[in-house]
């Protein structure tokens, strides 16, 4: 860890024995959720209460400038009940172009490029009746086996720790202001006047914090469970690779054709959408025609779409039975990052690089407010921008728990409503075309692909250097 880290400045501060018992190294998705665990009591304090209150004091550094853009819509409704929030982000994060960074109370510190700050990923509040932080760096490459390094946003690991106690978060806020002083002296000098101006007021009784607790509780077991999921997945698929194993000796078909059984399985647990997996992939399918891509990528889409509901392999019945808004926190977790854990279970399997990519970019949103990189426009892969597109679509032509199943027209209103937001609009407009055709019975849906595996998979051996053509895959035939 670099030496001038917050938080190892943190643990030469404190006296010996006093660092917080939670310092240990923690997978990305669990700093993010106890971030939201700790953010969320502020934004549970009603309006009349921020309005009476004395406010809470927000530092927050975001690392390496992964501003997503529902975060900043987050910390817009945070600044409301907050006396003042300072955050340190590179400049082209994208923040200073949102409405967040206009807001009086709001200030943004344009990180450089070489501070090691952006290696940071912190949260410290300070309020007169409580007292949190979330602080951690990640690790290097160095730090990493070199066989386990990360190759995907979910598997990154930073040295952390979180605490409710007061003089350890009293310390971090002081060391992380000293840290932003050389962009902003003026403003450092403002937040040291609120951080003595804290330390100095009476506290009136004590704050109940037994439901950010809960929430902490709650968010690390809806982190653990992704793990141990992603653990039973990765069991589950090599017991069906040796059933399969036994029609058929090459190793690679029988993987993959574990993953499609894996599929088929999600989609008979599905009492509404028991044909998911074979309408999206025929729907990608016709899309990609339309819009005349080469076959290597219509394959992959096509295979994509029969496993882009992969990693709701271990989820509960619920899932099946309710619409989104139904589902309690835990869940609504565990639904947000779903396909990011289907790439991560087809990553186990070299020759499905690309259609992990696929899977896993299914859920990024055109104006860049997706998950699970937050990835913008073009910048995400067309297959995925085309398999999230029909997926919603898929979905809201069928019924789910209490919602009613929309006519094709009323589901594609819905994605119009979303062109330029959540989809890539001139795909909005081409998908159009064929529902349009579609409803005039000029044209008809496909229900499955066109080719249902003939397993097909990547050639992924290393090409000599007077090779010129790219690698081509290549046809197993189960």
């Amino acid at each position: 860890m670099n030496s001038e880290a917050t938080l190892n400045q943190l643990k030469l501060t404190l006296p010996e024995g006093q660092m917080p018992s939670s310092y240990g190294v923690y997978f990305k998705n669990t700093l993010v959720a106890l971030c939201h665990a700790l953010e969320d009591h502020i934004l549970e304090q009603p309006d009349e209460a921020a309005a009476t209150t004395a406010k809470p004091l927000v530092l927050v550094t975001f690392q390496q400038g992964k501003w997503y853009l529902q975060e900043a819509d987050r910390y817009q409704d945070i600044a409301h009940r907050s006396e003042q929030i300072a955050i340190a982000a590179v400049p082209d994060s994208g923040f200073g172009d949102h409405a967040t960074s206009k807001l009086a109370n709001v200030d943004l510190i344009d990180l450089n490029s070489d501070d090691p700050l952006i290696q940071e990923w912190n949260l410290i509040i300070l309020a007169p009746g409580y007292a949190s932080m979330v602080l951690c760096h990640e690790l290097s490459d160095d730090d990493y086996r070199s066989d386990s390094i990360p190759n995907t946003d979910v598997e990154r690991k930073f040295y952390g720790l979180w605490t409710f106690a007061r003089k350890p978060v009293e310390a971090a806020a002081q060391i992380l202001i000293d840290r932003m002083r050389p962009y902003n002296a003026p403003l450092c000098d403002q937040l040291m006047e609120r951080f003595n101006a804290l330390q100095q007021s009476p506290v009136k009784g004590t704050t109940d914090l037994s439901g950010v607790v809960s929430r902490v509780v709650n968010y690390l077991q809806s982190s653990q469970q992704q793990l141990v999921t992603v653990n039973r997945q990765t069991r589950e698929l090599w017991e069906l690779e040796g059933q399969a194993s036994k029609l058929n000796r090459n190793l690679a078909a029988n993987k993959l054709q574990a993953f499609l059984s894996m599929a088929q399985k999600i989609d008979r647990r599905d009492p509404f959408n028991p044909v998911a997996s074979l309408q999206v992939s025929a729907l990608a399918e016709t899309l990609g025609q339309l819009l005349d891509l080469p076959t290597l990528q219509l394959r992959r889409l096509r295979l994509a779409g029969l496993l882009f509901r992969i990693g709701l392999a271990e989820a509960p019945k619920e899932f099946f039975q309710q619409t989104s808004d139904q589902l309690d926190q835990a869940s609504l977790v565990f639904w947000r990052d779903r396909a990011a854990l289907g790439g991560q279970l087809l990553s186990s399997m070299p020759e499905l690089a690309p259609i992990s990519r696929i899977v896993t970019h299914q859920l990024e949103y055109w104006d860049g407010s997706g998950t699970p990189d937050g990835l913008k426009a073009e910048a995400i892969p067309i297959e995925s921008r085309i398999l999230g597109l029909v997926a919603h679509f898929q979905e809201l032509t069928e019924p789910r728990g209490e919602r009613a199943a929309m006519t094709l027209g009323e589901a594609l209103a819905a994605c119009e409503n979303l062109s330029d937001r959540n989809f890539d609009p001139k795909l909005v407009d081409s998908f159009s075309t064929v529902i349009r055709l579609a409803e005039m019975d000029m044209l008809q849906l496909p229900q499955r692909p066109s080719q249902q595996p003939t397993v097909w998979l990547e050639d992924i051996r290393p090409q000599s250097p007077n090779d010129t053509e790219q690698s081509m895959p290549r046809e197993i035939t189960p």
